[in-house]
């Protein structure tokens, strides 16, 4: 079995769709969301076509360790609640258990037409291809009991899925799919491309010089507060 680990806040507006997408699969597949404080519908909205449903305080690393505690599949795959998995799911699950694969990531797709966004894509694949490195909207899936020898996503506000890679690829080498995944290019769009690409650049960058992921929070999340760690 598979168990997908949806952590959320504030996504009524994707996670019903998302939710459904995932039914076909339910036989092999286990949903667990972890709601981190939302106040709009989306429990309501999730409680009906999730396996299990549990809620936490925010911040995403620590919604998915939670979840990750709830699960029972043989592989955990971190799903964010915008992205959406390849119709090819049950072969691609099926080759992780021959090939003993350990973790891995797919390539990713933006929703939006603009064509930069292909830029970004592109970018964004290659980058991760070459550092060995993913970030959360390429859906990381890693075996359950690797997940637990690393002790699971570092407890960091932002950077947690950097973090987390860098820890597995000391130990092996990821899969990397050729089925890409398609994320919601929201961000990008409602902040500006070119402006959205800068600062995520400039927070790798000053999360490779050593910068505290909380000052870098601060500049990812409006309204982030260290003893709370909100996402969008």
């Amino acid at each position: 079995m598979l168990s997908v680990v949806i952590p959320v806040l504030n996504e009524a507006a994707s996670i019903e769709n998302n939710l459904l997408n995932l039914q076909t699969w339910r036989s092999w597949l286990e949903i667990i969301v972890v709601d981190g404080g939302s106040k709009d519908k989306t429990l309501a909205l999730a409680r009906p076509l999730a396996d299990k449903l549990v809620r936490t305080s925010p911040g995403r690393a620590q919604q998915m360790n939670v979840g990750a505690q709830e699960a029972s599949g043989d592989y955990l795959l971190f799903l964010h609640a915008d992205t959406k998995l390849p119709i090819s799911m049950p072969s691609v699950v099926d080759a992780w258990r021959q090939r003993g694969s350990l973790w891995g990531f797919f390539p990713v797709k933006l929703s939006g037409t603009h064509l930069l966004l292909r830029c970004v894509e592109r970018g964004m694949n290659i980058r991760s291809r070459l550092t060995r490195v993913a970030t959360g909207d390429q859906c990381l899936f890693i075996s359950r009991k690797l997940f637990a020898e690393v002790k699971g996503f570092p407890n960091l506000p932002l950077m947690e899925d950097v973090a987390l890679c860098k820890k597995l690829r000391a130990i092996s080498p990821p899969q990397v799919e050729t089925q890409q995944v398609l994320t919601s290019s929201r961000r990008w769009e409602s902040h500006g491309i070119v402006k959205t690409i800068v600062l995520m650049w400039r927070l790798r960058l000053a999360y490779f010089m050593g910068r505290d992921p909380h000052q870098l929070a601060k500049r990812y999340y409006p309204g982030y507060k260290r003893e709370s760690s909100s996402h969008d």
